[in-house]
């Protein structure tokens, strides 16, 4: 048996910057996780390049039950503390559009830093460690294998199912509910959706197109690229509303977001040009002919009435399909929902009903918009943890 001041159970993005920021007031403190290597979701994040934060962070980035839950973590670690901390390891960054960062090194390198970091403070990481039992409610117990281990505290920083390929479980979830703690429904986010069978064969001919369009679903609407995938639709317009929806609930696709349709009609008015070749200059090449009817893609636009503009309105401006699935959690890189924030404090990340039990990271109910939003709720809710233990 191993005594401890502080358990974590996950060495995470927010389950080591949690150790290491305990660890540095001088707790003694035990990280223990299943994996073979740290930080796999860093690992992999961005297409290995890692986009680390956001220049633009508010909470109006983050989906929560609760939207002020994140104000208090997030006012206590900027961007540039973000930035700050990976220079200490000679990690340099670049600025993309809409304010995403992403390191010059590669992921890889801001994983070592988190493991580096935690061990010269003096945390204890103890990998390929299941986790097959935790009893108490302070002391806390876990037991792997032949090993025990107690704290007086414990965090849960296991994230959520997304990207079960590289280790991803809902244990953190199944977790809370041992402690009798209520979870708001999970859901793949961050993830494409899969269209009806009926549009499958415009998917199809489409799959690896890519253009701007707006994607809406409820009150939410994204304009960034799109991408057609064989099965439905994918990209960062894509990405960003699925977050939102719902089964059973339509989604609007504006293939022309920057363009109204009718002005651009009334700039060609006297031309003889067929109608789907005129679209093809501002649409990719196949998909007005499968998205509108034959007889107004071969229509001279010289000869399109009002009713077939219309028409051809409603399919490129106003397309809506009922999606049948997401991609499901293997493609997600994130999950909606998770630990109902109303049970936790915003300022500790500590269970209100169970004192020294602690929730981190992406097992709560939060959930980051593209673009850098998710891993510095990672580090920000990690950081509060460690400061209040």
């Amino acid at each position: 048996m191993a005594n401890y001041d502080i358990i974590i159970l996950g060495a995470g993005a927010s389950g080591l910057f949690c150790a290491m920021t305990a660890a540095r007031r001088g707790r003694s403190v035990v990280v223990l996780d299943h994996g073979a290597k740290t930080a796999r979701k860093v690992r992999v994040s961005g297409g290995g390049k890692c986009n680390f934060t956001n220049l633009n962070v508010t909470a109006d980035n983050y989906l929560c039950s609760n939207p002020h839950f994140v104000k208090s973590a997030l006012a206590r670690l900027s961007p540039w503390d973000v930035i700050a901390f990976l220079a200490e390891d000679g990690i340099t960054y670049e600025e993309r559009e809409h304010g995403q960062l992403f390191t010059d090194q590669g992921a890889g390198k801001v994983a070592g830093a988190l493991m580096d970091r935690s061990k010269k403070a003096g945390v204890e990481i103890c990998m390929n460690r299941e986790i097959k039992f935790v009893s108490g409610t302070g002391p806390f117990s876990v037991e792997t294998g032949d090993e025990q281990f107690t704290a007086d505290k414990l965090v849960v920083a296991l994230g959520g199912p997304s990207w079960p390929q590289i280790g991803a479980t809902d244990l953190g979830f199944r977790m809370a509910k041992q402690f009798e703690l209520d979870i708001v429904r999970p859901h793949p986010g961050l993830v494409g959706l899969v269209f009806p069978r009926h549009l499958r064969h415009m998917c199809e001919e489409m799959a690896g197109n890519a253009l701007p369009a707006t994607v809406s679903t409820g009150d939410a609407a994204f304009t960034d690229p799109l991408l057609f995938t064989h099965k439905g639709i994918s990209g960062p317009a894509t990405l960003q509303a699925s977050n939102y929806w719902q089964d059973g609930q339509s989604v609007m696709i504006d293939f022309l977001p920057e363009t109204p349709l009718a002005g651009y009609i009334e700039e060609h008015r006297r031309s003889n040009i067929q109608f789907g070749n005129l679209l093809s200059r501002v649409l990719p090449k196949r998909l007005p002919g499968l998205i509108l009817a034959d007889n107004l893609t071969e229509t001279p636009v010289s000869q399109l009435s009002n009713k077939q503009i219309e028409a051809a309105e409603n399919r490129i401006h106003r397309f809506r399909v009922t999606p049948a699935s997401t991609e499901g959690y293997k493609k997600a890189e994130v999950t909606v929902g998770g630990v109902d924030t109303d049970q936790i404090s915003s300022k500790t990340m500590e269970c209100l009903s169970v004192p020294g039990l602690h929730i981190i990271g992406e097992a709560l109910d939060v959930t980051g918009h593209l673009g850098g939003y998710n891993l510095h709720w990672a580090f920000a809710s990690g950081a509060a943890c460690g400061d209040a233990l």
